[in-house]
């Protein structure tokens, strides 16, 4: 039995993985942790990380960035395994991440799904064979209205892959308003769109001379990145200190 504690419990993502830990054997959500606790979710909710006393196996975190240096270090006084879910952290908060994860087992993924990291596969074998040609590169990502963040953390973690695989030679264009000036050869172009009720879309462009290859995820239910937080939630369980992505998980 993999017990855990839900931080952002009752948020979109929060109320789907505690419908499927329901339904999940061997797997027990036994508090949660949220800035309101106005919903029956069958278990305890606090709205401070102090005040939760259970006992668990791990954290899993899908909440917003603001929250996120809190439940780090509350996994760590409480020595406690995280699964960190929550995009649109600062420069400065993925290196108290790192720096934490000396004291405890940290998995921290852009995006849970077994999709989106074979996705990150495909791309770093893309840009090792097409972007070496020339070929251009650029992403675009769709989400829901409701959605804070801009580019989506799913799309930086593919421009990642691609330029981990090109040596870092590229920068990352994000807004092509601003100057009237040509396309830099070492760029990878960024776009976001928000709008109804879009999961999730992301789609990878190489775009070459007559020829583009697109390279394209799309998500149809929170479902696909509740089952992954699952997984990495029951892998994390007992793991020594140190950071860890999905690709820990899936092999």
């Amino acid at each position: 039995m993999t017990r855990f504690i839900m931080n952002g419990c009752n948020g979109a993502m929060g109320q789907v993985i505690t419908r499927l830990a329901g339904e999940t054997p061997d797997v027990k959500i036994v508090a949660g942790i949220d800035v309101t606790d106005d919903r029956d979710n069958g278990y305890p909710v606090y709205t401070c990380p102090d005040d939760c006393k259970e006992e668990a196996d791990v954290i899993v975190d899908f909440s917003v960035a603001k929250a996120v240096d809190g439940i780090v270090d509350y996994a760590v006084k409480r020595q406690l395994p995280l699964v960190l879910c929550t995009t649109g952290l600062s420069d400065e908060q993925i290196a108290h991440v790192k720096e934490q994860s000396e004291k405890v087992a940290i998995l921290r993924s852009a995006n849970m799904s077994l999709g989106v990291n074979t996705l990150f596969k495909l791309a770093a074998i893309g840009a090792q064979i097409l972007g070496a040609a020339g070929y251009d590169m650029e992403i675009v990502e769709k989400h829901h209205n409701k959605k804070l963040d801009a580019p989506s953390g799913t799309a930086l973690a593919i421009a990642d892959a691609v330029n981990e695989a090109m040596d870092h030679a590229y920068t990352y264009k994000l807004d092509r308003s601003r100057e009237r000036v040509r396309r830099d050869p070492k760029e990878i172009g960024i776009q976001a769109v928000r709008g109804g009720t879009i999961v999730g879309e992301h789609e990878l462009f190489f775009c070459g001379p007559d020829e583009v290859v697109e390279i394209k995820h799309t998500a149809y239910s929170k479902g696909i990145f509740a089952t992954g937080a699952i997984e990495a939630a029951v892998s994390l369980k007992g793991k020594k200190p140190g950071m860890y992505t999905m690709a820990d998980v899936i092999g």
